[in-house]
């Protein structure tokens, strides 16, 4: 039975009625609830927030069973003594609090936000109530009113055993259509942790995402990821909650190069119109360093630093003198410290190609096979100045695609980047490709040559005359 209407409990005696946090406690009925799920591979989501316009609304316990929708949860800590004079009755417009059940007003908000997102009423919703200090057989001696309009199915009683919650939970339809994904809906839903790809997609942030993008930061943090990890899409997502908890914060994010600010404001953008969210985008500055070191000290609440392993000692120690809450992410496969992505979502299937050549003609060479069967936007070539320049005239010879000298200290909309680009490895920063050729790998910083290494999604070809030292460290 799906109880899509309000309850309201009243008491007899109002004045006793405990005005508890509605936060979800670490319980053993809430630990139990817990193992269940996910053991039987259903979704769960504590304590979160659904967010729409300038709005938001607290679910304590969400459960997304992937064949029959949402099943949400309200958490009551009222006891037999509480309850044993009461009775319950229908109501309506009454906010989620310590002594009312907001059923209602959750199905309203959660249509609302598929509404306007798919055009759609979204997933069937079925409404549960954890009882903290309730056992089944308690339940049993109040007024009928419970009886009626809270059904003994529709609780979790602190007795309860975890094959009897289950056993409630399957008790509701299987839906008669097709759901939608888990990352389609609950991007819908909780769009603080939908990460938005460069294809422009959306993909529900992993568990360790989610941690960082929940997680109150002290005054200095280090975030630790491995190339592909999604650490820039998690630094967005990041910004936005904090923003939405607390709409006054001011916020700076710092990138390499005028045109990586420009790519990471227009997928910050992108984000917030698919939330469908009020967020004052004057109060986030995305600049780069030089830039952050004509502003006072004190210029922001939250000062988050993005690939950080590419700036010179100095500037991290200028830094780290402020007074602000300080982000440190860097590009890092370290896997033994708690606050660090360790999967990589980008390049699993890459393909690594070492060879030995002349390299400037197996350059020329391997764009004119890649051009063959790909878009020339999807292939980087990067190298020296002076080869770059040098690549860009033979290459008027080789191929009918015009190739761009990328500079990265001009805007985005004086570049197009929707052609074949050579770059120096200064100025990658932030770009989507596919593919990448590598010359001047032992002239090259290595920090640089890793960023670069790790840039393209499906090959990367490393081209150079001599072994050095650079490239054995890139090869193991």
């Amino acid at each position: 039975m799906n109880l899509s209407f309000l309850t309201s409990f009243l008491q007899n005696n109002n004045k006793n009625t405990k005005n508890k946090t509605l936060e979800l406690p670490k319980s053993l009925l809430i630990k139990k609830l817990q193992n269940a799920a996910n053991e039987n591979g259903l979704h769960i989501f504590e304590n979160i927030h659904i967010y729409h316009h300038a709005q938001s609304y607290f679910i304590p316990l969400l459960i997304l069973d992937e064949s029959r929708g949402l099943f949400i949860f309200e958490h009551k800590d009222w006891s037999y003594d509480d309850l044993k004079n009461a009775k319950i009755e229908k109501a309506s417009k009454l906010d989620s609090s310590s002594n009312n059940l907001a059923f209602e007003k959750s199905h309203t908000y959660i249509k609302r936000k598929f509404n306007e997102i798919t055009h759609t009423d979204g997933v069937p919703i079925f409404n549960y109530l954890l009882m903290e200090n309730l056992n089944e057989d308690e339940y049993k001696h109040l007024n009928s009113s419970f009886q009626k309009l809270l059904p003994q199915d529709k609780i979790m009683f602190n007795d309860s055993s975890e094959n009897t919650m289950l056993s409630k939970i399957m008790k509701s339809d299987v839906s008669q259509e097709k759901l939608p994904s888990v990352s389609d809906i609950m991007c819908t839903l909780l769009v603080q942790y939908a990460i938005l790809d460069e294809a422009g997609s959306f993909h529900l942030a992993s568990n360790e995402q989610r941690k960082f993008i929940n997680y109150s930061l002290p005054k200095n943090f280090t975030l630790t990821a491995a190339p592909g990890s999604g650490k820039t899409s998690s630094i967005l997502l990041k910004v936005i909650i904090e923003k939405l908890k607390n709409p006054t914060i001011k916020i700076i994010i710092i990138k390499p190069t005028i045109l990586s600010c420009e790519i990471l404001k227009k997928k910050l953008l992108d984000s917030i119109e698919h939330a469908i969210i009020e967020i004052d985008i004057a109060s986030i500055k995305i600049i780069t360093p030089k830039e952050f070191m004509k502003r006072p000290l004190k210029v922001a609440d939250l000062v988050i630093c993005d690939d950080s392993e590419l700036y010179s000692q100095d500037f991290i120690g200028q830094l780290k003198l402020g007074k602000t809450s300080l982000v440190m992410v860097e590009n890092s496969k370290k896997t033994d410290d708690a606050r660090a992505f360790t999967k990589n979502y980008k390049n699993v299937y890459k393909e690594n190609n070492f060879i030995q050549t002349n390299p400037h003609a197996k350059a020329l060479q391997l764009i004119s096979s890649l051009l063959g069967t790909n878009n020339a936007k999807d292939i980087l070539v990067v190298c020296s100045n002076s080869n770059k320049n040098k690549l860009k005239d033979d290459l008027e010879y080789f191929i009918k695609d015009k190739a761009i000298l990328l500079d990265s200290s001009k805007s985005i909309v004086d570049q197009d980047l929707d052609t074949l680009t050579l770059s120096c490895y200064e100025d990658i920063h932030s770009l989507d490709v596919k593919f990448a050729i590598l010359m001047d790998v032992c002239e090259t910083e290595l920090k640089q040559l890793r960023y670069a290494y790790n840039l393209p999604k499906e090959s990367v070809y490393i081209l150079y005359e001599d072994k050095c030292k650079n490239l054995a460290l890139i090869k193991g």
